[in-house]
């Protein structure tokens, strides 16, 4: 609202006001963040052409943004970016939606503490999950990245599909990443950065578990020991974010 328009208002008039402008700010940088977040995917290698798709919400929002489907990365604006409720209605925005908003919708519902969802076709963690192998926990960074968990992979299902939208959401659990059979991996986190972080630390995981099975496989680490790394990781590793 125009400045010379607030004095004519009620102190409570102009406090909703200001509440509604800093509302509209903070949809506007998550749309900028996801559309930075595309740039970043494709530019280091974890999704090729117009593949992948990232969502992200800020807390309270009873609807998501995801990215639109099949258009470029780095053409992408704000505006080009879609809310879709979790319903897959489309609420904002003129686009597409991603094939995958279902597989979007179904985390972010079933799932209150995560805030982004990113989806890549990178190409160690896709051949893992086209073998179909979990990766499990042999990496110091994949404990500290999953708590020590191994990476799943979620059955076979046509991209887009409402069955792979249940398959992905099942399977992921409570995890922080998820492979998909013949398709690719999923990473979740409470923001993109963390989000996107465990996608780049999947794909790193896999490469090096590729090539440890050519030189014979990679030797697992005591169940215990994973799981008092992960422990120490929870607690020490980072800066806590609230934890």
């Amino acid at each position: 609202m125009p400045v010379g328009q607030i004095g004519h208002l009620s102190p409570r008039d102009v406090l909703c006001c200001l509440q509604e402008e800093s509302l509209v700010d903070e949809h506007l940088e998550l749309k900028r963040q996801i559309v930075e977040a595309g740039v970043h995917m494709i530019r280091t290698g974890l999704v090729y052409g117009t593949g992948g798709n990232i969502s992200a919400r800020l807390p309270g929002m009873n609807y998501f943004y995801i990215t639109p489907s099949g258009m470029a990365y780095e053409s992408l604006k704000p505006e080009d970016i879609l809310g879709v409720d979790f319903d897959g209605r489309v609420v904002e925005g003129a686009r597409r939606p991603s094939i995958e908003h279902m597989m979007h919708a179904n985390i972010l519902r079933a799932r209150p503490d995560v805030g982004a969802v990113v989806h890549t076709h990178s190409m160690y963690a896709t051949a893992v999950a086209s073998a179909r192998v979990p990766i499990p926990p042999f990496l110091e960074t994949l404990i500290a990245t999953t708590g020590g968990h191994e990476i799943k992979v979620a059955e076979f299902a046509p991209a887009g599909s409402r069955e792979l939208a249940e398959i992905a959401v099942r399977t992921l659990g409570g995890d922080s990443a998820v492979l998909l059979a013949n398709h690719g991996v999923i990473g979740v986190g409470r923001d993109l950065d963390e989000a996107m972080g465990v996608c780049e630390v999947v794909e790193k995981a896999a490469m090096v578990f590729l090539l440890s099975r050519l030189a014979g496989g990679p030797v697992p680490i005591p169940q215990e020991t994973v799981a008092r790394q992960a422990e120490f990781f929870k607690a020490r590793y980072g800066q806590g974010r609230g934890r």
